[in-house]
């Protein structure tokens, strides 16, 4: 039997993974990803010789370290484990799985907890992006119980705001890695862009979607999958990154007119299977796109007036809230979401 390795399991957001402090883990980046790979029981549609849920969403982990940066308090890299396939990426960031850094970062005694509350600045290591988390402390001891609500999760818990510092380009370079707020991709008219997750946003009905169907419906699609995967590999060098066969990122994003009271409504695929919800940093990327004139976005989303404005993405179970600040040119200068997290089990993992 292997040596124990101490982990938190926690959910954050609509994901859930396992929170491991750096020095926890082998040093080795090949090592690290053997080892990541035998603890979530990956390759194996069931994961069942590991703590993996069969899903992208639950197939996650966050490595946490005190940092050295100047106003930084931990460093989060965001590692995402193949269910299927023996991968292990490091080539986007999560913002669910961010929800929890936080907490876990104040468990493990990385950031003194504050009386009420207590902020947490992370750096994103995935791509050097800043976010700041508020996580209620009262007594100095991290509250998860709380009246705050997420689509995609049952019950409520205490509220994690995130605010989200300097993310466009994270992965591509710019915002929008071509300059164009359209390209025509297969026929397809697209916006490749990039405000902390890369994202292909288009409307549904031009890839012959509607755009509310289910999960189901939607992974059961093979040819709508089949035509959405050309375009991913078609853009991936336009967006600065490489060839994308193996890659998790770019999302594809088929948006629609909303339908309950929201801004826009998006059928996300994470790049192979729909998503139940949509990310947050993808939920972001695409309040982005519906910002800028003359994206496929913008002709299907109603937006409300002001300049900071609060666009409300509908996905297939819910709704996620982006608070968009935008300057006099209408640009985006921040934006911040409201998450929870759970903390499920602090233990030892043997893999």
């Amino acid at each position: 039997m292997s040596d124990p390795t101490r982990v938190m399991w926690m959910r954050g957001g609509t994901s859930k993974g396992g929170y491991f402090l750096k020095d926890d883990l082998p040093a080795d980046i090949a090592a690290r990803d053997a080892f990541l790979l035998r603890a979530m029981g990956s390759p194996d549609p069931r994961q069942i010789d590991g703590m993996g849920g069969s899903d992208p969403l639950t197939s996650k982990v966050a490595v946490i370290s005190k940092s050295e940066r100047p106003g930084i308090d931990v460093d989060y890299l965001f590692l995402q484990v193949f269910v299927d396939k023996p991968i292990v990426t490091d080539a986007q960031n999560c913002g669910n799985i961010l929800a929890g850094v936080g907490p876990f970062a104040i468990e493990r005694g990385l950031v003194p907890a504050q009386d009420s509350e207590t902020r947490v600045t992370i750096y994103m290591m995935n791509t050097g992006q800043i976010a700041v988390a508020t996580i209620e402390t009262p007594s100095g001891r991290v509250r998860y119980d709380g009246a705050a609500r997420i689509d995609g999760v049952p019950g409520t818990a205490a509220p994690i705001p995130l605010e989200f510092r300097e993310t466009a380009g994270s992965s591509c370079g710019a915002l929008l890695p071509t300059g164009n707020a359209c390209d025509i991709v297969n026929g397809v008219p697209v916006t490749l862009i990039d405000n902390g997750m890369p994202c292909v946003v288009m409307k549904a009905e031009d890839v012959g979607a509607a755009g509310y169907e289910s999960r189901d419906e939607l992974d059961g699609a093979s040819d709508l999958k089949a035509r959405i995967e050309a375009i991913r590999l078609a853009v991936g060098e336009r967006m600065n990154l490489g060839d994308v066969r193996e890659k998790s990122v770019p999302k594809m994003m088929l948006v629609a007119p909303p339908r309950d009271g929201g801004a826009v409504t998006v059928r996300s695929f994470i790049p192979h299977r729909a998503h139940a919800s949509i990310g947050v940093l993808g939920a972001v990327s695409v309040a982005t796109a519906c910002l800028i004139e003359g994206s496929p976005a913008a002709q299907v989303a109603s937006i409300p007036g002001g300049a900071r404005k609060t666009l409300s993405v509908e996905h297939p179970t819910g709704e996620m809230s982006c608070v968009m600040e935008t300057d006099a040119d209408g640009q985006v200068t921040s934006a911040a979401i409201l998450r929870t997290a759970r903390k499920l089990m602090d233990g030892e993992i043997f893999a």
